[in-house]
Order: C-alpha cells, then structure tokens, then sequence
C-alpha cells in the first residue's frame, strides 16, 4: 500500500529517536519525504532529484 510506504519512514524516525526535536524540523522532514517519494512515484531516481534540488534546479512533477 503506498499510503503505508510513504509513513514508515517517519513513523520509524520517530520510534528510534523518540520524537521530532522541533516542529520545524518535522516540517523539513516531511517536505524532503514528499517531494523524493512523488519523484520516486513518477520514475525519477531520487538521488538525481535532491542533486537537481540542491542546485538550484529542482524537478517538477508533470501536471496532467
């Protein structure tokens, strides 16, 4: 199920550590999650998208 992949990641991240340390950090958490697990969705390799990303050339998702 997609909806269960998409929390393990931070429901796992939680349980080891205890909890987020800030709101804002969970925040940029859960913006980085989204924007690799819609690329990952739509066929890209994450690794490219966060590069494209941090250089200030992000990938966008298609509209349709």
């Amino acid at each position: 199920n997609a909806a269960e992949q998409t929390i393990r990641m931070p429901k796992l991240r939680i349980k080891v550590s205890g909890s987020m340390r800030t709101m804002t950090g969970a925040e940029h958490f859960a913006a980085i999650r989204s924007y690799t697990a819609t690329a990952i969705r739509q066929g890209n390799n994450m690794l490219d998208a966060l590069i494209q990303a941090v250089t200030g050339n992000p990938w966008i998702p298609a509209t349709t």
